[in-house]
């Protein structure tokens, strides 16, 4: 079968669609792996290729099962170590579970220097996780190298998909010269090539790609346009993506000329170093091979590759030697594994082999390596536990601190899944230690989480994804002890994650979308000093930021800009863009499917006898949202027919009479102070309703079949092709044409009425009454799902949208594309998840091990180029008040009080304490104390339990509070949070 004709499942790798592409997909579905080596790199590259759905993977080890690899393996158990199965018997049914379309191999043969390999012919990728090749992780360093051959093509090299620039002017001359739009900064490049749409006059240009020369950040030149028509109005541009070629060395030219990724650029010599090194560990391995040695024995073993680092430059242009402490320290630990760094290393080297596949986004060229930070030697010694790769590279001390922690992570998505894998892996909270994990996430589980939340299989779906995670976690280390809620950590939960809870915590991790979740649980986690943990992904994209009580900025201490809104006038009357018309469409099913319905059954729930609605209107009684819901009562279908009717109106009013009415006010010829058009809208006495007939006919069965499960009646036709023959009714209402870009949405439910709009609706009302409509006082709003291809919600938007755009001459998009921006859809790859979550889980190891500043680390990535860049994080800031005060986003100050304590011995208390007094009092939003406003002096003799008035139950409240300044200052500074006890025993 072509590539191009295979059937990819949505449902299942809708997100991942939104990174690749289908032509990168299909062409994985077509490609063959070799991965030899079942270690902690390995079967982390494993997952994550057989995660993307390539055809066949076949498996390689030779090794058997030992108790070490518990700790190393998330697919071993021990009943795999006390059967004494090799590693790729152990490991194969569980990467079989992982993707059904993906056809997994085994295979336990020799490879060596007899080994005939012509059978890796028929394989697109080879990947050997071992020593000297593609990759390989030795205690506390790693390293990836990718070889590609001499000329391998890339289809796109960065993954970005090309924005649309709309158009000022376009010149007739030569070169003709292109202005864009409100001066909007192109991006372009000397060469690059662009694609033009939509163009008004200088139609000629339309579906073209021509070469540019940069004039300006927003102005371009693009040949010879003067035998060209006149630039009219409208049209837009994007940035053609032109394939590369890129050209790859032989490992054996690359050992002693390598090309490097620097990840840290505060240590632009480490990678060479670790490569070096690394060099120097195998020539250890290649020598005393013959003693039977692969590894040094033991951490403090004098034969160790440290020997050998004395004679190896770090490359053929610098005679500069190898760093020897490094030597040492990779030779102290070379036997040990770390599991974090596994996870995040196997991430990118999962995404090498699938560019390998695929030729989408620029490889590595051609290598990577970076130690983490270096780690104590002593307590190295082999104790026979799952634990001994651990403390091997990190220590006794520090593994028995991990076995300790007790961590809340909110959130077992994609990230969280990894996490808790690497919880499991390195012990932390062990039951037996007294630590534990608690986790939390109210969602459940969907079929389209299992090509990323690697813990959940098919027969989870609709199971919350907390306690499935939990208890997937406990299969890889049945030590830990697992916490799993299902609740939504917000202020309604304080009570659940109080501050007891907190106090019982080491940290926080947090492993979420929702931006807003995010900033709550990090002002709870500041308010209660806990080091946060955060990360997220979007496609190849990936950032972890470390959060350290005292030491670094929060998460709060920084804001993106806010996400730019569509100008409602846009959305209703003048959308440019098929983003305008897809959320169009949205809110038209918000409104019509959710809000609504709700606000239907809610006022019959406030309102339940119809009489008595009617007698309250009859006698002019206003209630607010009768006339929208009488509305709906007196037009709510009964039988299948009348949704057919009901949708076919909809189409009349949506995508005719309101164009007609916008052409009436807005003809087609009418231009704004600048001269350009004012609106592209094409649909004119010249293209009547038939033109849109065959999407007529489908949009009227989609309303028609989303209306009818709304009201509850039955359906009764599968197919569009009956609603034709109901005729369009046409009415005279003149909608009104919002052309302000700052007006909001209006709440319909309070808008006055006019006196002719309350008659209709006593009209309307006595009508259903006799019509004995009023039994229907209830109905059944709908929550938009996006991934319920059964229940015609995407169907209805696609459709929708796609009407809405013909009717303005722009480019409908496609289904998928439609998806991703009506459902708010982030793309996502499991190799992109798998690296932050490493990248957290090795700054976790810094956290508990009481690590300096300067050693925490943020990190960017983007696996598409591929960068990696490694920060140090933001170092706190401290707001000075006045003379030597000052404080922190970590400071709290505390004040202890009792039943008769006043407002003036609080502010005393505060003065005589911290040396400075207050001069404004404040509880959430309730000012206690101003002095300029009136009557407030007077509430210093009041008790703070009388000002406060707290639930008899708390025990504490915290106070907002503002200090005099300096003398020349006129505005009052603001001072840290104080937390005000209620009685002194506590």
């Amino acid at each position: 079968m072509a590539a191009d004709s295979m059937e990819i499942d949505d449902s299942l790798y809708s997100r991942q669609r939104y990174v690749l592409g289908d032509t990168a997909m299909q062409k994985m579905a077509q490609s063959s792996v070799f991965l030899s080596g079942m270690g902690g790199l390995g079967i982390e590259i494993a997952k994550n290729i057989v995660l993307a759905g390539v055809k066949t993977v076949t498996l390689h080890d030779t090794k058997q099962c030992e108790v070490w690899d518990l700790g190393i393996n998330f697919f071993i158990r021990q009943d795999d170590v006390f059967n004494q199965r090799t590693r790729v018997e152990a490991v194969f049914p569980r990467i079989v579970e992982l993707n059904p379309y993906v056809h997994v191999e085994k295979s336990s043969s020799t490879l060596d220097d007899n080994t005939d390999l012509s059978f890796l012919r028929k394989y697109q990728v080879r990947a050997v996780v071992r020593l000297g090749s593609a990759g390989s992780a030795h205690g506390i360093c790693v390293r990836v190298f990718c070889d590609f051959g001499d000329d391998f093509e890339v289809s796109d090299p960065t993954g970005e998909e090309p924005k649309e620039i709309f158009i000022q002017s376009i010149t007739q001359g030569s070169p003709g010269v292109v202005t864009c739009m409100d001066n909007r900064p192109h991006g372009l490049q000397n060469g690059q090539s662009v694609l033009f749409r939509e163009v008004n006059g200088m139609q000629e240009l339309n579906g073209s790609t021509r070469p540019v020369t940069v004039l300006s950040p927003h102005s371009f030149s693009i040949e010879d346009t003067s035998h060209l028509r006149p630039y009219a109005h409208g049209g837009f541009f994007a940035l053609v993506k032109t394939p590369m070629t890129f050209s790859f060395e032989t490992m054996e030219k690359q050992l002693w000329g390598p090309q490097v990724l620097t990840p840290d650029f505060s240590k632009p010599e480490a990678p060479l170093q670790i490569h070096a090194a690394m060099l120097a560990l195998d020539t250890f391995q290649e020598h005393e091979s013959q003693y039977g040695l692969n590894l040094p024995r033991s951490p403090t073993a004098r034969c160790a590759p440290s020997s050998y680092c004395g004679t190896l430059p770090v490359n053929p242009s610098s005679q500069a030697p190898v760093n020897a402490e490094l030597v040492r320290c990779l030779s102290r630990t070379a036997r040990g594994a770390l599991p974090p760094l596994a996870a995040a290393v196997g991430g990118l080297a999962s995404q090498e082999a699938l560019k390998a596949l695929t030729g989408k986004f620029s490889p590595l060229q051609q290598w990577v390596g970076q130690p983490v930070h270096s780690l104590p030697v002593e307590e190295f010694s082999s104790r026979g536990d799952r634990y001994d790769g651990l403390r091997a590279c990190i220590g006794e001390s520090m593994c028995l601190e991990l076995h300790k922690l007790r961590v809340f992570m909110v959130g077992c998505g994609a990230i969280g899944c990894e996490m808790l894998k690497n919880f499991a892996m390195l012990g932390v909270g062990l039951a037996k230690c007294s630590g534990e994990v608690f986790i939390t996430d109210p969602d459940l589980i969907e079929k389209s989480n299992l090509n990323r939340q690697f813990l959940f299989r098919p027969y989870h779906i609709q199971k919350p994804k907390s306690s499935t995670a939990a208890a997937a976690t406990l299969e890889i280390n049945p030590e830990l002890q697992v916490d799993a809620h299902l609740h939504k950590v917000c202020p309604a939960t304080e009570g659940t994650y109080s501050d007891a809870f907190y106090s019982r915590l080491h940290l926080v991790v947090t492993a979420l979308d929702n931006v807003e979740a995010r900033r709550y649980v990090d002002s709870r986690s500041v308010s209660n000093q806990k080091a946060l943990l955060d990360s997220g992904t979007m496609g190849t994209k990936g950032h972890t930021e470390i959060i350290v009580p005292n030491l670094t900025e929060s998460y709060n201490s920084h804001r993106d800009p806010p996400e730019e809104e569509i100008p409602f006038c846009t959305l209703k009357s003048f959308p440019a863009v098929i983003e305008h018309t897809i959320q169009w469409a949205r809110d038209k099913f918000e409104s019509g499917f959710t809000q609504k319905p709700s606000t239907y059954n809610l006022f019959w729930q406030t309102h339940s006898s119809v009489e008595a609605v009617l007698q309250r209107m009859q006698s002019r009684e206003s209630l607010e949202g009768a006339f929208q819901v009488i509305k709906l009562l007196s037009k709510r279908p009964s039988q299948w027919e009348h949704c057919i009717i009901l949708a076919r109106l909809k189409f009349e009013k949506y995508f005719k009479k309101k164009a007609l009415q916008l052409l009436h006010s807005f003809p087609l010829d009418t231009r704004l102070k600048d001269g350009s058009k004012y609106t592209n809208l094409y649909v004119a006495q010249s293209r009547p309703t038939s033109y849109f007939m065959p999407h007529l006919i489908r949009h009227t069965w989609l309303l028609s079949c989303v209306s009818t499960a709304g009201c509850g009646t039955d359906r009764i036709s599968s197919s569009p092709q009956p609603f034709i023959r109901h005729g369009a009714v046409l009415c005279q209402t003149v909608f009104p044409i919002e052309t302000d870009e700052s007006a909001k949405k209006p709440d319909q439910q309070k808008l006055a009425l006019s006196s002719e709009e309350e008659r209709e609706a006593i009209t309307q009302l006595e009508g259903a009454i006799a019509a004995r409509h009023v039994k229907w006082l209830q109905v059944s709003p709908m929550q938009f799902e996006k991934d319920d291809d059964a229940n015609g919600h995407m169907d209805f938007v696609a459709s929708a949208s796609a009407l809405r755009a013909r009717m303005y001459a722009i480019e409908a998009a496609d289904r998928l594309k439609t998806k991703r921006i009506a459902g708010k859809i982030i793309p996502a790859i499991a190799t992109s998840t798998a690296a932050v979550a490493g990248l957290v889980a090795l700054e976790l190891i810094k956290v508990v091990g009481g690590y300096g500043f300067e050693s925490f680390k943020n990190c960017f990535f983007n696996l598409a180029i591929p960068v990696v860049v490694l920060t140090e994080t933001a170092p706190v800031k401290r707001t000075h008040i006045r003379d030597n005060i000052s404080f922190s986003i970590w400071d709290r100050w505390t004040i202890y009080g009792h039943d008769t304590f006043t407002l003036s011995d609080f502010i005393s208390a505060v003065k005589e304490k911290y040396g400075i007094e207050p001069t404004m009092v404040v509880h959430g939003v309730k000012m206690l104390y101003v002095p300029v406003m009136p009557g407030h002096n007077k509430r210093l003799k009041l008790t703070m339990h009388k000002l406060i008035k707290p639930p008899s139950e708390r025990r504490y409240v915290d106070l907002t509070v503002s200090f005099v300044a300096e003398a020349d200052e006129d505005e009052d500074r603001p001072g840290p949070p104080i937390r005000y006890h209620l009685h002194h025993t506590d």
